[in-house]
């Protein structure tokens, strides 16, 4: 099985990075959508560092790919050849969310979506949190993926 795991990952966590470990571990194979979100108002350019910044996690593992995406999550994931979309749940807050765009997802291509609930240890962890963190001057690296321990195989 192949699936999409979609965001912006700005930046991209170990919160995300465990969810493509379990994903692997299940078996999968794993491509990562870095999408440009037009209400962000952010250059395409920004998602292509932050793409070959998550590559180069992954540079010693080859199930696991790295792309740029623009459009819809749904149709991004099938041209890239995956059989569903893999996503992580933190709270109520995102289960609600998350089935909902997975439904959409089912309707526009029949597209499922694969959910994995996050380690409570990480479940804190947000891209949001880590931004505001470093904004006011914090050190962060706890929260960013460590290359030396990323998946190799």
């Amino acid at each position: 099985m192949k699936l999409f795991f979609s965001g912006s990952f700005r930046p991209f966590t170990v919160g995300h990075a465990d969810l493509v470990e379990r994903a692997l571990a299940l078996g999968a194979d794993v491509v990562i959508g870095v999408g440009v979100n037009v209400r962000k108002a952010e250059e395409v350019g920004e998602a292509d560092g932050r793409c070959k910044k998550i590559a180069l996690l992954y540079a010693n593992c080859p199930r696991v790919g790295v792309i740029t995406y623009t459009g819809l999550t749904a149709v991004a994931a099938r041209e890239a050849g995956c059989d569903a979309i893999l996503r992580g749940v933190r709270s109520v807050k995102d289960f609600e969310y998350e089935r909902e765009m997975a439904d959409i997802n089912r309707s526009i291509n029949g597209m499922d979506t694969v959910t994995l609930f996050a380690d409570p240890k990480l479940a804190c962890i947000s891209s949001s949190m880590v931004r505001e963190l470093e904004a006011f001057g914090f050190d962060v690296s706890q929260y960013l993926p460590d290359p030396q321990k990323t998946a190799q195989s």
